[in-house]
C-alpha cells in the first residue's frame, strides 16, 4: 500500500540514520518484505525507530541481525556482460560463504555476508576478478 516505505524510512533519515541497500519483495501469498543495511553502530537505533513505526504501518515482524559485512563488485559494463552475477556467487559459494541478501543495479551487484568471511571473500573475487593484477 503507498506510503509504508516513507512511513519505515523518514524516521530513520530524521534520526540521521543512513540506509545503504534497500530490497523489496512481493511474495507469493501478497505479503511485502522489506530489507535494508544501515551501520552496525546505528542498528540498535534503527531497530527501535522501525519497531515504533510498525505501529503505523502494521508489519507482522521486524527482524534485524549483526555481523554483516557488504561484498561489492563495481562497474560500467556488468549489466551488459552475461554471467557476471554467476561468477561473483560461485566464487562465494566455492569459498563455502554463504550469501544472506543480494542486490543490484546496473553497475553494481552487492552481496552481504557474514562478517567473519569477508576478508576470505573479498581475496577471492579479487582473484576471481582479476584484480590482483599489478
Amino acid at each position: 500500500r503507498p506510503g509504508v516505505a516513507a512511513a519505515l524510512f523518514e524516521p530513520l533519515g530524521a534520526a540521521s540514520i543512513s540506509v545503504d541497500v534497500i530490497v523489496q519483495n512481493v511474495g507469493v501469498t501478497g505479503a511485502t518484505d522489506i530489507t535494508f543495511t544501515v551501520a552496525e553502530d546505528e542498528l540498535p537505533q534503527a531497530v527501535a525507530l522501525v519497531q515504533r513505526a510498525n505501529q503505523e504501518i502494521g508489519a507482522n515482524e521486524v527482524l534485524s541481525s549483526g555481523g554483516l559485512a557488504k561484498l561489492s563488485i563495481v562497474g560500467t559494463g556488468m549489466l551488459g556482460t552475461p554471467g557476471i552475477a554467476a561468477r561473483m556467487f560461485k566464487t562465494l559459494a566455492e569459498q563455502k560463504i554463504n550469501i544472506e541478501m543480494i542486490s543490484t543495479s546496473e553497475i553494481r551487484i552487492t552481496c552481504l555476508v557474514d562478517r567473519a568471511r569477508a576478508g576470505d571473500g573479498v581475496r577471492a573475487l579479487h582473484t576471481a576478478f582479476d584484480l590482483d593484477l599489478q
